[in-house]
C-alpha cells in the first residue's frame, strides 16, 4: 500500500526524515572591563606589539579572543578563507583529474513513466503505488514516488492518499481545449517566424522533421512523441523565447497523454500524416510561400 505523508527532500515519507542535530555552540569567554581600558590605551606600534604578544586561541578552546578582526586567527574562528590556507594543488595531467559521474535514478524513472503513459502502459483511472512500480523498474519505492510527485506537478496523476498515484482521466474536451491553447500561442509565433527567420536557418531543422517521420513509420507513439516535441521546440527557440518554448512544450506533452477509452489515442497512420506535414511545413517556409505555410500551420494544429 502506498502511504502519502509528509516528504523530506530527498522524498522519503515522513518517518526517514533526516535527524538534523546541532551541537552545543561554545561561546568565547569574554575580556574584562578593566582589560578593554588597559587595551584601548595601547596605540600605533604598541597595539601591534602587544597584539602579537597575546597568543591565538584554539577553535573552541573557551580562551580570550583578540579584538582585531583582521587577523588570521579572527578570520578562521570565523569559518573565512585565509591566505595562509595550503592550496590544493592541481592534477599535473588532464586525465588525471577525476571525474565525477552522478546517474539520475529519478530522471530515469521519470522518463520510462512518460513512455508508459504515451504507450498507454499506465492506464487512466488506474491507481499505481510506488513500491509496485519500482519492483517493475527494479528499484527503491523513492525514486518512483519522486518521479510521481513530478507528474502529479504536471497533471499527469493526482495522489490518493494511503493508495499511490492514479493517472488522470483525459476526455476528447481537455484534448480539443489543449489543442486550441497550443493553436493562439503558436500559430502567430509560427507565421511571424515565416517573415523574419531566412530560409537557411529552416534548412537546418530539416534532420528534425525527417526524424519525426522515421519514428511515426515505426510506429512507437513514445519514440513520436520526443520527436514531434523536439521538432516544434527548435521551431519556436527561433524566436528567442525560453519561456515561450517551457510553455508550449508543457502544453504539448499534456496533449500527448492518453485518452479514457482505449491505451492508443492515435494510431500509426495518424502519425505518419502529423509527421508529413512537418516536413511539407518545412518545404513551404524554405520556398517563403506564406500561404502554404499559413494552411499547414492552422491545418496542423487542427488536427491535433
Amino acid at each position: 500500500m502506498e502511504q502519502a505523508g509528509p516528504r523530506s527532500a530527498h522524498g522519503s515519507a515522513g518517518a526517514g526524515v533526516p535527524d538534523i542535530r546541532t551541537g552545543a555552540v561554545r561561546v568565547p569567554a569574554q575580556p574584562r572591563a578593566a582589560d578593554v581600558d588597559r587595551e584601548r590605551g595601547v596605540t600605533g606600534r604598541a597595539a601591534g606589539a602587544a597584539a602579537a604578544s597575546r597568543p591565538a586561541a584554539s577553535a573552541g578552546s573557551g580562551g580570550p579572543v583578540g579584538t582585531g578582526t583582521g587577523t588570521a586567527a579572527g578570520a578562521a574562528a570565523r569559518g573565512e578563507h585565509t591566505h595562509s590556507e595550503t592550496p590544493i594543488p592541481r592534477p599535473r595531467a588532464e586525465g588525471a583529474r577525476p571525474v565525477v559521474q552522478r546517474a539520475s535514478v529519478r530522471g530515469q524513472i521519470l522518463d520510462a513513466l512518460r513512455t508508459a503513459l504515451v504507450e498507454g502502459e499506465l492506464a487512466p483511472g488506474e491507481v499505481y503505488s510506488a513500491p509496485a512500480l519500482g519492483e517493475r523498474f527494479g528499484v527503491s519505492a523513492t525514486p518512483v514516488r519522486e518521479a510521481m510527485q513530478q507528474l502529479a506537478l504536471e497533471g499527469a496523476v493526482e495522489v490518493v492518499p494511503n493508495r499511490g498515484f492514479r493517472v488522470v482521466e483525459r476526455g476528447t474536451r481537455e484534448l480539443a481545449e489543449l489543442a486550441e491553447i497550443r493553436s493562439l500561442i503558436e500559430v502567430p509565433v509560427m507565421l511571424r517566424l515565416a517573415r523574419t527567420v531566412a530560409a537557411t536557418r529552416w534548412a537546418e531543422l530539416r534532420p528534425l522533421a525527417e526524424a519525426t517521420v522515421r519514428a511515426a513509420s515505426s510506429g512507437c507513439r513514445a519514440t513520436y512523441a520526443e520527436t514531434d516535441r523536439a521538432f516544434h521546440r527548435a521551431v519556436l527557440a527561433l524566436a528567442g523565447n525560453a519561456q515561450l518554448v517551457r510553455i508550449a512544450d508543457d502544453l504539448h506533452r499534456r496533449a500527448q497523454w492518453p485518452l479514457v477509452g482505449g491505451p492508443a489515442s492515435r494510431g500509426r497512420a495518424d502519425l505518419v500524416a502529423d509527421a508529413a506535414e512537418h516536413t511539407a511545413l518545412l518545404d513551404a517556409l524554405i520556398a517563403e510561400d506564406l500561404t502554404v505555410v499559413q494552411s499547414l500551420v492552422r491545418e496542423h494544429f487542427t488536427g491535433a
